[in-house]
């Protein structure tokens, strides 16, 4: 009987939290939107941690949207490709690397591509400010494919849309949260919104996002956003994921718009 009152009285042990595969650090990092300047100082303080740490497994997850809006994105693919060399970074596609491709298929998809971010685009690319601004739509849709090579639009289209570990997801833009996430649409992955933001109930896994921009990381419990504006706050975001332990780095503009390496504890 006293057996059955202790076991009555004592609460239950706490839910399990969200947690990696053992030996592995994961390093998710957010829309960078052409801010190579704070992609480069993010790298370096990632490179940092990984010479002080040579027995993890790490792994960089980047959550799509690296072109668009920033004043480099050539230079931010560029440098992904060379980082994918040394390391084991994966690439997620987003709503604009969509974009980006698509504007090779038709004027007016270019049209839309250069309204939301991809006149900064191509302007790294190599057009210049008198060509965006003085040619024609058509003109400009016949030099595109002499300008960026097939190469970077095959590299572009081999981006992924989901990257699963342990009790984590990694996409772009969220999920259905109606579905599994093996019956999840590539539309839904890379745009999806205000159906996956309002959720407030359980999802198969934690997910960690971009594409909504926040003013901080925001951790609900089902999901982490980790967009905090790159290309108008300048404050670009990686969540860093540990067995069961979150924290986070944030490259920020400072005074005279050098690039700076902030740490924090946890996720808000």
């Amino acid at each position: 009987m006293l057996q059955r009152l202790r076991e009555f009285f004592t609460p239950p042990p706490p839910p399990r939290l969200a947690a990696v595969p053992d030996g592995r650090r994961y390093y998710a990092i957010g829309d960078i939107h052409g801010r190579l300047d704070l992609y480069e100082a993010l790298i370096a303080a990632i490179e940092d941690e990984i010479a002080r740490a040579p027995g993890v497994d790490h792994r960089i997850v980047l959550l799509g949207d690296l072109v668009d809006r920033g004043a480099d994105s050539a230079g931010v693919v560029e440098l992904t490709q060379h980082w994918q060399q040394a390391r084991n970074v994966r690439v997620l596609a987003g709503n604009h690397e969509e974009m980006f491709l698509a504007a090779f298929a038709k004027p007016e998809a270019l049209r839309h591509f250069m309204k939301h971010g991809g006149h900064e685009t191509l302007l790294s690319y190599g057009f210049t400010r008198r060509q965006l601004s003085e040619m024609p739509l058509e003109d400009i849709f016949a030099a595109l494919p002499q300008v960026i090579p097939q190469s970077t639009r095959d590299y572009i289209a081999s981006f992924e849309t989901m990257i699963r570990a342990g009790d984590y997801v990694f996409v772009h833009a969220g999920i259905d949260p109606s579905r599994t996430l093996a019956e999840q649409t590539r539309s839904d992955l890379l745009w999806i919104r205000e159906r996956f933001l309002s959720h407030e109930g359980p999802l198969e896994k934690v997910v960690v996002h971009g594409h909504t921009i926040f003013d901080h990381v925001m951790d609900c419990g089902n999901r982490i956003g980790i967009d905090t504006g790159a290309f108008r706050s300048g404050v670009l975001t990686a969540l860093v994921l540990e067995g069961d332990q979150r924290r986070i780095l944030q490259a920020r503009t400072v005074d005279g718009g050098t690039a700076q390496v902030f740490h924090g504890d946890r996720a808000q």
